[in-house]
């Protein structure tokens, strides 16, 4: 049955006495920290000297300690360095200064799901992932609103971790908006899919096969350009604010009717069937191994993959084509 917990669901007075360490001020990270403190919580960031993340914790009225001090300060340590990271940091940093109550906290189950992070039996672990990047949960708070967020418990030392997970959440603003409950292999799993299947690795194939495909026919690389990855924005932002059938129904009849008559078409029962393989290999750990071993040895496979993508011509078009779109330009 589904949980979803808002405000009165949870106490924030449960932090009052606590220290809460940030490890890793990027865009979570400094969305988290800011918010934590206007919520009356006492918290230490992490950050590494000479990075521009601890230049922008300075600025914003923190004084980064390492991450062996602010582990020995905290109550409540928040993991939120890239994943790749987190094993290392945990053993050089965390685990030595953990002690019977504390607390850890993710935002992203990765290391716990699949073991390259293993807490002493006697903290309570757990997770408040909101699914949106830092900077809309610090714009959502300073509304007054929140961003809709997951809570898992992986491990209850204390008998209080989901209660204490709660009163993060809502220092954060997210039971403003709803925070329901998961465990750390459901939100991996799903992530990691939704990444590789759809979000990212679906996205980026189907957007490079439409431009390769019209190119090839003929066509000039911008008008495909446009047809094929421009303008997908517009039907991504309609999905978002209205659901797949509100798109349909805010897109012209010819689009809407080549929508539902040939989306089929492209994705068949042989992706379908790709799609289960991909889940296979991230239930299964497959995948995990795999980027672990990859970062392991120094990252070959994924720089020569992010180099060969950097070469395909879209990329030129596209550089070119947003020179003219003064709105993009920060």
């Amino acid at each position: 049955m589904l949980k979803i917990y808002y405000d009165n669901d949870a106490d924030i007075g449960l932090l009052k006495d606590k220290t809460i360490a940030i490890i890793g001020y990027g865009i979570q990270g400094r969305g988290q920290a800011l918010c934590l403190r206007d919520s009356g919580c006492k918290v230490v960031v992490s950050e590494l000297e000479g990075t521009p993340n601890f230049e922008q914790a300075k600025k914003d009225g923190f004084n980064p300690v390492s991450a062996i001090e602010a582990a020995k300060q905290a109550d409540i340590i928040q993991i939120l360095t890239q994943d790749h990271a987190q094993a290392k940091v945990y053993k050089e940093a965390i685990k030595p200064n953990l002690k019977k109550g504390k607390a850890l906290c993710f935002s992203h189950g990765f290391n716990i799901r699949f073991k390259q992070i293993k807490p002493s039996k006697n903290i309570d672990v757990f997770m408040i992932a909101p699914k949106g990047p830092g900077a809309l949960v610090r714009r959502m708070f300073e509304e007054g609103k929140g961003v809709p967020s997951l809570v898992a418990v992986y491990q209850d030392a204390t008998g209080n971790a989901k209660q204490l997970a709660l009163a993060y959440a809502k220092a954060i603003g997210a039971t403003r908006a709803g925070v329901i409950e998961t465990t750390f292999e459901e939100e991996t799993e799903t992530d990691l899919f939704g990444e590789q299947a759809v979000l990212c690795g679906g996205v980026t194939e189907l957007i490079k096969a439409g431009f390769d495909t019209l190119v090839e026919a003929g066509y000039q690389p911008e008008i495909a350009y446009f047809e094929v990855l421009h303008e997908l924005k517009l039907i991504t932002d309609l999905i978002q604010e209205t659901g797949i059938s509100g798109m349909r129904r805010r897109v012209s009849n010819t689009a809407c009717y080549g929508d539902l008559s040939r989306g089929p078409k492209i994705i068949t029962e042989k992706t379908r069937k790709a799609m289960k393989k991909i889940l296979k290999d991230v239930k299964s750990g497959k995948f995990a191994r795999e980027w672990i071993k990859e970062n392991e040895a120094a990252r070959p496979v994924f720089n020569e993959l992010l180099k060969k993508g950097d070469t395909h011509p879209i990329e030129e078009v596209g550089k070119k084509l947003r020179e003219m779109m003064p709105w993009m330009k920060k």
